[in-house]
């Protein structure tokens, strides 16, 4: 499989959140978390001075553009290129351009990978979050976005729930 890096898609200004929801919308109908495994509008708090109050907000770092972890393909490439709100890829012509490691560390997104030592079909129980001290059978597993699907029973039925590595322990 090819390897997944970090694109820069410029949208139309103040679009950036309703592109990130239309793309994660889109990830989760065509099926392509394997392939498009994060969406980001980096933000930052900023002070702001508002009638004499200090005031922390959050503010978007870049605003008209969406950073994506995602596996360049003609699919992906089509899903994000042509969603509602996106004007294109950074990058010369129709050509995108990844982010090199010197450009993501400023970013503070880093590529820590979480090793585990469960796979699908171990059992497992889960010690953090809604779902605390419940068992389950590890039906998928999604390294991009460091989780589980296991299956609970919830009101008499077998029920899919996605829970963080760090929130499940094998038996």
């Amino acid at each position: 499989m090819a390897e997944a890096n970090w694109y820069v898609v410029h949208t139309y200004s103040g679009y950036e959140n309703k592109v990130k929801a239309n793309i994660e919308k889109t990830i989760e109908n065509r099926h392509l978390e394997d392939q498009i495994l994060e969406v980001r509008v980096p933000m930052e708090e900023v002070v702001e001075m508002k009638n004499g109050a200090k005031k922390q907000v959050q503010k978007k770092m870049f605003p008209g553009y969406v950073l994506i972890n995602m596996v360049m393909n003609d699919d992906t490439w089509y899903v994000v290129r042509n969603t509602r709100g996106v004007t294109g890829f950074v990058g010369p012509g129709s050509k995108p351009v990844p982010l090199t490691e010197a450009e993501m560390k400023p970013l503070g997104i880093k590529e820590a990978s979480l090793v585990v030592d469960f796979a699908e079909g171990d059992s497992v129980v889960v010690t953090g979050g809604v779902w605390k001290d419940t068992v389950g059978v590890i039906q998928t597993m999604n390294r991009g976005k460091q989780s589980v699907t296991i299956n609970v029973d919830l009101f008499g039925r077998e029920t899919p729930v996605e829970i963080s590595f760090t929130d499940v322990k094998k038996m």
